[in-house]
């Protein structure tokens, strides 16, 4: 199942029909669907897609070779392997001097990692005749850390040569939402919430399945697919996972200031595995919204970026020694049941948030947004502020049972004459989201409200 990407597929359709030489980089993730992205583009194209693994140079150059022949001589030449790497790229670009012709380096860091020259040895053939050819030519990769280091980087060898990149994100809810259609609203919420937008992980969902079956099924039970997949991540990625490991734990047991980070894991340089963790988009550094210079901020806190790794170390991780011995029923009935709809609450909140941004950004607000995000002090907090050039939004985010009165909206109105003076002379408007609706004395009393607006679950998921 291959769901959106969209605005992805324009972008690359977009470089591949300017017709001249394109070196464009995808980075993300692991999971996040490049290949798949990239698959897709190609089908109906003259390509060779190679996909590198974690073999010597020779294991890789002979692989390479094959594609390459194969693609360009067809497969009784597949078995001639290039010499030096020199000849391989000289070849393609031989084959795109009168036809356009993709080429996807795919786990692009696995080749510097097999034959750390490479990447100079490819910026010279992109100087010397890849760039005076038709090649559209792509490297993908996971390690975000390494594709920077190596490919968009500053002190990087092929630095200044890319000419298009792109970071590759999770899926947003809208689109997500579509790998479960038959779970109500709630549930598709809630399933948002425990998978998050990864497609690797959304394509183990059982639609037909209730999402508790789901749960214990594809999550909670040992040996399948993500009941270890954060561990695995983790090693893949990292070369000291078990300092990593530490701070993400810190964080999801609510330790989001860097001093409480540090107190709990002991690690004196927790800043720079938290830079990583960023690069890495598994952590994000919040700050209020209307912070105007957010790298100095002293209100910033940490947050896991991912829905499924908040997951894995509020669930799996605690309970792995019930886990392992079966326990995933009395997991699922006595710890995610019982903490599941507070447990959804901050996705709520995303959840809202996107529908901000994507209801500013085709005119049905009454201004486009600069930015979105919450607000907070040593006291007080405000679920979401949508700012723009002259006016703001004050949001409060209710993923309860109960409908929302009257008292919400006094306390909301109350957290304005505090958070005002940041605000500056923006026009202030209201809104009020909410899962189970609104009370009729609540809808009664503000009826008349221009600065006003109220939000159920079926007109915020759409």
């Amino acid at each position: 199942m291959f769901v959106n990407r969209v605005s992805e597929l324009e972008l690359l359709e977009k470089r591949f029909h300017l017709g001249k030489a394109e070196f464009f980089v995808l980075y993300g993730r692991r999971r996040v669907g490049k290949t798949e992205l990239l698959a897709r583009f190609c089908e109906d194209k003259r390509s060779i897609f190679f996909v590198s693994d974690l073999g010597s140079e020779i294991s890789l150059r002979t692989a390479l070779s094959a594609a390459v022949n194969t693609t360009l001589f067809g497969s009784s030449q597949m078995n001639a392997v290039y010499s030096t790497w020199e000849d391989l790229f000289h070849a393609l670009a031989q084959a795109a001097q009168n036809e356009r012709l993709v080429v996807v380096l795919d786990e692009f860091p696995y080749l510097v990692t097999a034959h750390p020259p490479l990447a100079t040895i490819l910026q010279r053939a992109w100087d010397q005749t890849l760039k005076n050819s038709q090649i559209m030519l792509i490297l993908c990769g996971s390690y975000i850390g390494m594709m920077e280091e190596t490919v968009l980087g500053y002190q990087a060898p092929l630095y200044g040569r890319r000419t298009a990149q792109y970071l590759l994100e999770p899926l947003q809810f809208k689109d997500a939402r579509l790998f479960y259609p038959s779970f109500n609203l709630e549930d598709q919420v809630r399933a948002y919430a425990v998978y998050g937008g990864t497609p690797a992980y959304l394509h183990t969902i059982q639609s037909q399945q209730s999402l508790n079956k789901n749960i214990v099924d594809g999550i909670l039970t040992r040996g399948s697919f993500l009941y270890d997949e954060v561990r695995f991540v983790l090693q893949q990625e990292l070369r000291e996972p078990r300092n990593y490991f530490a701070i993400l734990q810190a964080i999801a047991a609510g330790k989001t200031r860097l001093n409480e980070i540090k107190q709990a894991t002991g690690i004196e340089g927790a800043t720079a595995y938290l830079d990583t963790l960023q690069q890495l988009h598994l952590v994000e550094r919040l700050v209020p919204v209307t912070e105007t210079q957010p790298q100095k901020s002293r209100r910033g806190i940490y947050r896991l970026k991912d829905h499924y790794l908040r997951f894995w170390f509020r669930y799996i991780h605690p309970n792995r020694s019930q886990l392992e011995r079966g326990g995933a029923q009395i997991v699922l009935e006595n710890q995610v049941i019982p903490e599941i709809d507070h447990f959804s609450s901050l996705t709520f909140e995303e959840v809202c948030q996107q529908f901000f941004w994507q209801s500013g950004l085709t005119g049905k607000l009454p201004f486009v947004p600069t930015n979105i995000g919450n607000w907070w002090n040593a006291n007080e907090e405000i679920d979401l502020v949508v700012l723009g050039e002259n006016d703001a939004i004050l949001v409060e985010c209710k993923w309860t049972s109960k409908p929302v009165g009257i008292d919400i909206l006094a306390e909301l109105e109350r957290k304005e004459q505090i958070v005002g003076p940041e605000l500056g002379d923006r026009r202030i408007h209201f809104a009020l989201c909410s899962r189970s609706g609104f009370t009729s004395q609540l809808t009664e009393d503000t009826k008349h409200r221009q600065d006003l607006t109220l939000l159920n679950l079926p007109e915020i998921v759409g």
